[in-house]
């Protein structure tokens, strides 16, 4: 029994290792277990951080090529701008150089009406002196004194202009007319509107108001206006002792398209060969193909020699050239044609102002004169040109033409005194004895002579 006992002790023991031995086991796999679940979660969490690093870099790298294709769009759009303002600034020039093509038209229209109305005007005069003389030979003989020469050229030339400046003023001056603020204030609208200037007009206003208190009638008021007028020129007409002049003589002739420029040059060139003298003739306008032929044609009438270039040449080189060729040929006088373009064009006054170095640097105190060619019909805008030719230049000289058309007699006087610049010569018609040197006296006593 004690057996029996010790057995049920032995077997109970052994039951307990076995037990103990399994619950180790079950501890172990369970430990087992842990670790591989911690293991798993371990490289779940691996697994889960790799794909977010690797969503973050594939997101990186989409991000990359959005920023690239956004600069590239950039560039385009850049580029593109870039051929638009090129593309808009190439037909801003197509537009500029069709203006000045249009402009350019324009001009040559305006010279071909000029020319036109030229030879209208000549034609109209031509029919006049015919009338005249027709009516001269039904009349008796008279006494023909006063109306030959110079005089009667100037008269002649001056019609139009006596009759636009006389008309009303001749009214104003009948006998009967008193001498009151009303024939002051009809004077004074009648001299402004003759292109004399309002400036001018006050002055001389001013004077015959002092005057006219020992006036006692309408016909030495008008006397005393005529001797008003003839002292704007007086300061100019004072003529200074004769010295020799230079050889050669260059003279610079300037002035706008239309007023005379080239004509009046050719008539000076057959002035100067009938007193003997050797001429040469510059063409320096090199911008019109025209304008170089019109010289030669002058060149030729007047028997002068010609330098001239190709068209489009630069005009300081051919008036160089023409100095150069002066002296070598002992030429007494030298006629420089030069462009005339508008004077609001900056580009030309530069032209002229390197035109004019030039020449005194092949010849001292070279160009002797300047000669500004001025319309008389344009007004007063003839004065504010020759202001700005003035400025650029510095002229010595003017002349005014086309006296016998429509101009107002008033502008001789505006630019005489308004620019203290001799006017040396007037156009008052198309022959070569119609371009006159100027005389005060004998010009307002022509205009004032009906």
């Amino acid at each position: 029994m004690i057996f029996d006992l010790f057995k049920k002790r032995k077997q109970k023991k052994e039951q307990e290792r076995v037990e103990q031995e399994r619950l180790e086991q079950e501890r172990a796999e369970q430990e087992r277990l842990e670790r591989e679940r911690a293991e798993q979660e371990r490289l779940e969490r691996e697994r889960a951080e790799q794909e977010r690093l690797e969503r973050e870099r594939a997101e990186q790298e989409r991000l990359e090529r959005e920023r690239a294709e956004q600069e590239r769009l950039e560039r385009e759009r850049a580029e593109q701008e870039r051929l638009e303002q090129e593309r808009a600034e190439q037909e801003r020039l197509e537009r500029e150089r069709a203006e000045q093509e249009r402009l350019e038209r324009e001009c040559a229209e305006q010279e071909r009406l000029e020319r036109e109305r030229a030879e209208q005007e000549r034609l109209e005069r031509e029919r006049a002196e015919q009338e005249r003389l027709a009516r001269e030979a039904q009349e008796p003989p008279e006494d023909k004194t006063e109306s030959s020469g110079l005089f009667s050229r100037l008269k002649s030339g001056l019609k139009k202009t006596r009759d636009i400046l006389t008309t009303d003023i001749n009214d104003l001056f009948i006998s009967a007319k008193a001498i009151d603020d009303d024939l002051f204030e009809e004077l004074e609208e009648l001299l402004i509107t003759s292109d004399l200037g309002i400036d001018i007009t006050m002055e001389i206003m001013e004077r015959i108001r002092k005057k006219a208190k020992r006036l006692s009638g309408a016909e030495e008021l008008k006397q005393v206006l005529k001797e008003e007028l003839i002292s704007l020129f007086q300061t100019e007409q004072e003529k200074s002792c004769p010295v020799a002049l230079p050889k050669p003589q260059v003279i610079m002739m300037v002035g706008v398209n239309g007023t005379g420029k080239t004509t009046t040059l050719g008539k000076l060139a057959m002035k100067y060969t009938r007193q003997g003298k050797k001429v040469l003739i510059a063409a320096a306008d090199t911008f019109r193909a025209a304008a170089i032929e019109q010289v030669e044609i002058w060149a030729e009438r007047s028997n002068a020699s010609i330098v001239k270039h190709r068209e489009g040449a630069d005009p300081a080189a051919v008036a160089y050239d023409a100095v150069e060729a002066s002296m070598a040929r002992g030429i007494d006088v030298l006629l420089i044609d030069t462009a005339g373009r508008l004077h609001t064009q900056k580009n030309l006054m530069e032209e002229l102002k390197k035109i004019k170095r030039t020449v005194a640097k092949k010849m001292n105190g070279a160009p002797h004169e300047i000669l500004m060619v001025l319309d008389a019909t344009t007004g007063q805008n003839a004065v504010s040109q020759a202001k700005i030719f003035n400025e650029a230049v510095g002229l010595s000289q003017i002349a005014l033409t086309k006296l016998d058309g429509t101009a107002k007699g008033g502008i001789v006087a505006a630019v005489s005194s308004s620019m203290n610049i001799p006017i040396s010569y007037i156009g008052v018609g198309e022959g070569i004895e119609d371009l006159q040197e100027f005389d005060a006296k004998l010009f307002i006593n022509a205009l004032f002579d009906a």
